[in-house]
Protein backbone atom coordinates (compact mmCIF):
# COMPACT_ATOMS: atom_id res chain seq x y z
CA UNK A 1 0.00 0.00 0.00
CA UNK A 2 1.54 3.45 -0.90
CA UNK A 3 1.62 5.83 1.78
CA UNK A 4 -1.04 8.68 1.43
CA UNK A 5 1.67 11.18 2.44
CA UNK A 6 3.90 10.47 -0.04
CA UNK A 7 0.99 10.44 -2.48
CA UNK A 8 0.63 13.85 -2.08
CA UNK A 9 3.99 15.36 -3.08
CA UNK A 10 6.22 14.80 0.16
CA UNK A 11 9.44 12.86 -0.45
CA UNK A 12 9.80 9.32 0.87
CA UNK A 13 11.17 8.53 3.92
CA UNK A 14 14.60 7.28 2.03
CA UNK A 15 16.20 5.47 5.66
CA UNK A 16 13.26 5.44 8.40
CA UNK A 17 16.28 6.50 10.63
CA UNK A 18 16.59 8.90 13.99
CA UNK A 19 18.83 12.25 13.82
CA UNK A 20 19.67 14.64 15.85
CA UNK A 21 17.06 17.38 16.49
CA UNK A 22 18.00 20.73 18.06
CA UNK A 23 16.52 21.47 21.51
CA UNK A 24 13.50 23.35 22.35
CA UNK A 25 13.48 26.83 23.51
CA UNK A 26 9.68 27.88 23.97
CA UNK A 27 10.60 31.03 25.77
CA UNK A 28 10.76 32.09 21.75
CA UNK A 29 14.24 34.17 21.79
CA UNK A 30 13.85 37.59 20.35
CA UNK A 31 16.14 38.27 17.17
CA UNK A 32 18.54 35.04 18.01
CA UNK A 33 16.69 32.79 15.08
CA UNK A 34 17.70 34.91 12.61
CA UNK A 35 17.59 32.10 9.85
CA UNK A 36 13.91 31.57 10.58
CA UNK A 37 13.34 34.90 10.65
CA UNK A 38 14.30 36.63 7.54
CA UNK A 39 15.25 35.40 4.11
CA UNK A 40 18.85 34.55 3.64
CA UNK A 41 18.46 31.20 1.20
CA UNK A 42 17.46 31.47 -2.45
CA UNK A 43 14.19 29.33 -2.69
CA UNK A 44 15.26 29.00 -6.66
CA UNK A 45 15.80 25.53 -8.26
CA UNK A 46 18.50 27.02 -10.61
CA UNK A 47 21.98 29.28 -10.14
CA UNK A 48 20.38 32.34 -8.52
CA UNK A 49 23.35 35.12 -8.88
CA UNK A 50 20.94 38.12 -7.77
CA UNK A 51 22.00 40.34 -5.03
CA UNK A 52 19.33 40.58 -2.40
CA UNK A 53 18.20 43.55 0.09
CA UNK A 54 15.95 42.78 2.72
CA UNK A 55 14.62 45.47 5.34
CA UNK A 56 12.65 45.12 8.33
CA UNK A 57 11.59 46.33 11.70
CA UNK A 58 14.99 47.60 12.10
CA UNK A 59 17.07 44.66 10.17
CA UNK A 60 18.97 45.20 7.19
CA UNK A 61 20.75 42.07 5.23
CA UNK A 62 22.49 41.85 2.06
CA UNK A 63 22.83 38.45 0.42
CA UNK A 64 25.36 38.33 -1.90
CA UNK A 65 25.96 35.06 -4.10
CA UNK A 66 28.75 33.27 -4.80
CA UNK A 67 29.80 32.33 -8.34
CA UNK A 68 27.86 29.41 -7.85
CA UNK A 69 25.14 31.48 -6.83
CA UNK A 70 23.28 32.06 -4.11
CA UNK A 71 22.82 29.28 -0.93
CA UNK A 72 19.85 28.00 -1.03
CA UNK A 73 16.90 26.62 1.00
CA UNK A 74 18.28 22.91 0.30
CA UNK A 75 21.86 23.71 1.63
CA UNK A 76 20.41 24.80 4.51
CA UNK A 77 20.43 21.15 5.58
CA UNK A 78 23.82 21.12 6.02
CA UNK A 79 23.39 24.29 8.27
CA UNK A 80 20.97 22.50 10.45
CA UNK A 81 22.69 18.83 10.80
CA UNK A 82 25.71 21.00 12.03
CA UNK A 83 23.74 22.92 14.54
CA UNK A 84 22.11 19.17 15.74
CA UNK A 85 25.64 17.96 16.07
CA UNK A 86 26.66 21.08 18.14
CA UNK A 87 23.24 20.74 20.94
CA UNK A 88 23.58 17.31 21.22
CA UNK A 89 26.66 17.70 22.29
CA UNK A 90 25.96 20.80 24.75
CA UNK A 91 23.88 18.96 25.82
CA UNK A 92 26.11 15.90 26.97
CA UNK A 93 28.03 18.46 28.67
CA UNK A 94 31.13 17.74 25.81
CA UNK A 95 33.44 21.13 24.97
CA UNK A 96 32.51 22.40 21.67
CA UNK A 97 34.18 24.99 18.76
CA UNK A 98 32.82 26.54 15.45
CA UNK A 99 34.84 23.57 13.35
CA UNK A 100 33.37 20.14 13.13
CA UNK A 101 34.60 16.72 11.39
CA UNK A 102 31.38 15.22 10.28
CA UNK A 103 30.56 11.72 8.14
CA UNK A 104 29.31 12.50 4.79
CA UNK A 105 27.01 9.42 4.78
CA UNK A 106 25.45 10.59 7.87
CA UNK A 107 24.82 13.99 6.42
CA UNK A 108 23.17 12.28 3.82
CA UNK A 109 20.81 9.83 6.13
CA UNK A 110 20.28 12.50 8.30
CA UNK A 111 18.71 14.80 5.65
CA UNK A 112 16.86 12.04 3.85
CA UNK A 113 19.18 12.54 0.86
CA UNK A 114 19.94 9.81 -0.88
CA UNK A 115 23.14 7.70 -1.11
CA UNK A 116 24.75 7.48 -4.71
CA UNK A 117 27.90 9.66 -6.15
CA UNK A 118 25.79 12.00 -7.70
CA UNK A 119 24.56 13.08 -4.01
CA UNK A 120 28.03 13.54 -2.84
CA UNK A 121 28.52 15.68 -6.17
CA UNK A 122 25.63 17.75 -4.57
CA UNK A 123 26.97 18.08 -1.06
CA UNK A 124 30.04 19.14 -2.59
CA UNK A 125 28.33 21.80 -4.62
CA UNK A 126 26.09 23.32 -1.27
CA UNK A 127 28.98 23.80 0.66
CA UNK A 128 30.76 26.08 -1.71
CA UNK A 129 27.57 27.88 -2.19
CA UNK A 130 27.30 28.24 1.51
CA UNK A 131 30.95 29.17 2.17
CA UNK A 132 30.94 31.58 -0.95
CA UNK A 133 27.28 33.29 -0.31
CA UNK A 134 28.16 36.82 1.55
CA UNK A 135 25.87 38.17 3.89
CA UNK A 136 26.36 41.76 5.06
CA UNK A 137 23.69 42.21 8.49
CA UNK A 138 22.93 44.38 11.68
CA UNK A 139 20.98 40.89 12.53
CA UNK A 140 21.50 40.00 16.70
CA UNK A 141 22.67 36.87 17.50
CA UNK A 142 23.36 35.41 20.89
CA UNK A 143 22.10 39.06 22.08
CA UNK A 144 25.16 40.95 20.02
CA UNK A 145 23.97 43.37 16.99
CA UNK A 146 27.20 43.52 15.38
CA UNK A 147 27.04 45.02 11.35
CA UNK A 148 29.50 42.22 9.41
CA UNK A 149 29.94 40.86 6.21
CA UNK A 150 30.44 36.78 7.01
CA UNK A 151 29.77 34.01 4.96
CA UNK A 152 27.21 31.07 6.67
CA UNK A 153 30.09 28.51 6.72
CA UNK A 154 33.80 30.22 7.49
CA UNK A 155 35.84 27.10 5.49
CA UNK A 156 35.34 23.44 4.22
CA UNK A 157 37.89 20.40 3.99
CA UNK A 158 36.85 17.18 2.32
CA UNK A 159 38.62 13.94 2.95
CA UNK A 160 38.03 11.28 0.85
CA UNK A 161 38.57 7.57 0.53
CA UNK A 162 41.51 6.24 -1.95
CA UNK A 163 39.23 3.98 -4.32
CA UNK A 164 36.41 6.05 -6.16
CA UNK A 165 37.02 9.25 -4.91
CA UNK A 166 33.47 9.18 -2.44
CA UNK A 167 33.85 11.97 0.44
CA UNK A 168 34.16 10.12 3.46
CA UNK A 169 34.42 13.41 5.86
CA UNK A 170 34.16 16.50 5.63
CA UNK A 171 35.66 19.31 8.35
CA UNK A 172 33.47 22.57 8.43
CA UNK A 173 34.16 25.54 10.54
CA UNK A 174 31.15 27.68 10.66
CA UNK A 175 31.12 31.34 10.84
CA UNK A 176 31.19 33.42 14.27
CA UNK A 177 27.81 34.41 13.43
CA UNK A 178 26.20 31.17 13.38
CA UNK A 179 28.03 29.82 16.10
CA UNK A 180 27.42 32.50 18.62
CA UNK A 181 23.78 31.78 18.09
CA UNK A 182 24.34 28.20 18.75
CA UNK A 183 25.97 28.71 22.00
CA UNK A 184 23.40 30.99 23.24
CA UNK A 185 20.66 28.24 22.41
CA UNK A 186 18.71 30.12 19.99
CA UNK A 187 17.58 26.89 17.82
CA UNK A 188 13.80 25.16 17.89
CA UNK A 189 12.90 21.64 16.82
CA UNK A 190 12.42 20.59 13.30
CA UNK A 191 9.93 18.33 11.98
CA UNK A 192 11.71 15.43 10.45
CA UNK A 193 8.80 15.47 7.69
CA UNK A 194 10.79 18.89 7.21
CA UNK A 195 13.44 16.53 4.65
CA UNK A 196 10.67 15.30 3.29
CA UNK A 197 8.77 18.85 1.82
CA UNK A 198 10.22 19.04 -1.96
CA UNK A 199 9.35 22.31 -2.90
CA UNK A 200 11.59 25.14 -1.29
CA UNK A 201 8.36 27.58 -0.70
CA UNK A 202 7.12 24.81 1.48
CA UNK A 203 10.29 24.35 3.72
CA UNK A 204 10.26 28.01 3.65
CA UNK A 205 6.65 28.44 4.86
CA UNK A 206 7.08 25.45 7.30
CA UNK A 207 10.06 27.01 8.70
CA UNK A 208 8.37 30.84 9.24
CA UNK A 209 5.08 29.01 10.55
CA UNK A 210 7.53 27.18 13.39
CA UNK A 211 9.15 30.31 14.48
CA UNK A 212 6.04 32.72 14.91
CA UNK A 213 3.18 30.15 15.57
CA UNK A 214 5.32 27.66 17.96
CA UNK A 215 3.09 26.02 20.01
CA UNK A 216 0.29 28.50 20.32
CA UNK A 217 -3.01 27.19 18.67
CA UNK A 218 -3.29 29.53 15.98
CA UNK A 219 -1.32 32.33 13.79
CA UNK A 220 -2.45 34.94 11.19
CA UNK A 221 0.22 36.89 8.96
CA UNK A 222 -0.70 39.09 6.25
CA UNK A 223 0.14 37.23 2.16
CA UNK A 224 1.83 40.43 1.98
CA UNK A 225 3.95 40.13 4.68
CA UNK A 226 4.50 36.54 4.35
CA UNK A 227 5.88 37.38 0.69
CA UNK A 228 8.24 39.48 1.88
CA UNK A 229 9.67 37.14 4.83
CA UNK A 230 9.64 34.51 2.61
CA UNK A 231 12.31 35.56 0.01
CA UNK A 232 10.13 34.71 -2.78
CA UNK A 233 10.83 36.44 -6.01
CA UNK A 234 7.05 35.61 -7.69
CA UNK A 235 4.58 38.47 -7.79
CA UNK A 236 1.58 38.48 -5.22
CA UNK A 237 -0.63 37.09 -6.97
CA UNK A 238 1.21 33.89 -8.46
CA UNK A 239 2.62 33.69 -4.47
CA UNK A 240 -0.91 33.93 -3.25
CA UNK A 241 -1.68 31.18 -6.10
CA UNK A 242 0.95 28.65 -4.59
CA UNK A 243 -0.08 29.45 -1.10
CA UNK A 244 -3.40 28.35 -1.94
CA UNK A 245 -1.87 24.99 -3.88
CA UNK A 246 -0.42 24.62 -0.52
CA UNK A 247 -3.73 25.27 1.73
CA UNK A 248 -5.31 22.33 -0.85
CA UNK A 249 -2.35 19.82 -0.49
CA UNK A 250 -1.94 20.40 3.20
CA UNK A 251 1.03 18.62 4.08
CA UNK A 252 3.16 21.51 6.15
CA UNK A 253 4.52 19.00 9.14
CA UNK A 254 2.72 20.21 12.38
CA UNK A 255 0.84 23.07 11.05
CA UNK A 256 -2.36 23.54 9.06
CA UNK A 257 -3.12 26.08 6.26
CA UNK A 258 -6.06 28.59 5.50
CA UNK A 259 -7.08 31.40 3.79
CA UNK A 260 -9.17 34.00 5.71
CA UNK A 261 -10.59 37.36 4.67
CA UNK A 262 -8.61 40.14 3.98
CA UNK A 263 -5.86 38.34 2.06
CA UNK A 264 -4.99 36.92 5.26
CA UNK A 265 -3.19 33.16 5.88
CA UNK A 266 -3.54 31.25 9.36
CA UNK A 267 -1.46 28.37 10.91
CA UNK A 268 -3.19 26.28 13.14
CA UNK A 269 -0.90 23.55 15.09
CA UNK A 270 -1.96 20.04 14.09
CA UNK A 271 -1.65 18.82 17.91
CA UNK A 272 -4.29 21.62 19.02
CA UNK A 273 -6.76 20.58 16.44
CA UNK A 274 -6.57 16.75 16.37
CA UNK A 275 -9.43 14.82 18.48
CA UNK A 276 -9.14 12.33 21.09
CA UNK A 277 -7.07 12.21 24.23
CA UNK A 278 -3.77 13.68 25.27
CA UNK A 279 -0.83 11.74 26.67
CA UNK A 280 -0.71 12.23 30.02
CA UNK A 281 2.47 13.99 31.49
CA UNK A 282 5.13 12.40 31.98
CA UNK A 283 7.16 12.78 35.58
CA UNK A 284 10.93 14.90 36.15
CA UNK A 285 12.20 10.92 36.94
CA UNK A 286 10.68 9.79 33.99
CA UNK A 287 13.17 12.26 32.01
CA UNK A 288 16.41 12.17 34.05
CA UNK A 289 15.99 8.26 33.65
CA UNK A 290 15.47 8.53 29.61
CA UNK A 291 18.98 10.99 30.22
CA UNK A 292 20.74 7.81 31.72
CA UNK A 293 19.23 5.96 28.95
CA UNK A 294 20.49 8.01 26.32
CA UNK A 295 23.59 9.88 27.22
CA UNK A 296 23.70 13.05 25.03
CA UNK A 297 20.08 12.53 23.75
CA UNK A 298 17.66 15.76 23.58
CA UNK A 299 14.69 13.53 25.68
CA UNK A 300 12.46 16.37 25.18
CA UNK A 301 12.63 15.49 21.14
CA UNK A 302 12.44 11.28 22.26
CA UNK A 303 9.14 12.78 24.32
CA UNK A 304 7.85 14.65 21.05
CA UNK A 305 8.51 11.01 18.92
CA UNK A 306 6.89 9.30 21.77
CA UNK A 307 4.23 11.17 21.69
CA UNK A 308 3.88 11.25 18.14
CA UNK A 309 4.35 7.59 18.01
CA UNK A 310 1.24 7.14 20.94
CA UNK A 311 -1.13 9.22 18.31
CA UNK A 312 -0.05 7.13 15.39
CA UNK A 313 -0.42 3.57 17.34
CA UNK A 314 -4.48 5.10 17.94
CA UNK A 315 -3.88 6.36 21.41
CA UNK A 316 -4.23 3.57 23.58
CA UNK A 317 -5.32 4.00 27.08
CA UNK A 318 -1.94 4.23 29.20
CA UNK A 319 -1.75 2.88 32.55
CA UNK A 320 1.24 4.16 33.01
CA UNK A 321 2.79 7.10 31.06
CA UNK A 322 6.59 7.11 32.68
CA UNK A 323 7.12 3.31 31.65
CA UNK A 324 5.77 3.55 28.14
CA UNK A 325 7.72 6.46 27.70
CA UNK A 326 10.92 4.81 29.21
CA UNK A 327 10.33 1.09 27.13
CA UNK A 328 10.26 3.44 23.89
CA UNK A 329 13.39 5.02 24.93
CA UNK A 330 15.13 1.73 25.61
CA UNK A 331 13.85 0.22 22.11
CA UNK A 332 15.57 3.53 20.72
CA UNK A 333 18.47 3.16 22.47
CA UNK A 334 18.86 -1.06 21.57
CA UNK A 335 18.34 0.43 18.24
CA UNK A 336 20.90 3.05 17.90
CA UNK A 337 23.25 -0.19 19.38
CA UNK A 338 22.37 -2.34 16.86
CA UNK A 339 22.85 0.34 14.13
Amino acid sequence: MSDPVAAMGLLPDRHQADFFVCDIFDAIPKDDLATMEHPIFSLSTKPDRRILSYTHNGTDITVVPSMRGLATIHDKDILIFCISQLMAAINAGRTVGRTLTLRAHDMLIATNRETSGDSYRRLREAFERLAGTRITTNMETGGMEVTSGFGLIESWEIARRARGGRMVSVKVTLSEWLYRAVLSKSVLTLSRDYFRLRKPLERRVYEIARKHCGRQPAWRISVELLLKKSGSASPRRVFRKMLRDMIEADQLPDYGMAEEAGDMIRFTRRSVIEEGPEAPPLSDRAMETARAVMPGADVYALEADWRAFWVASGRPKLRAADAAFLGFVKMRAEKDRAG
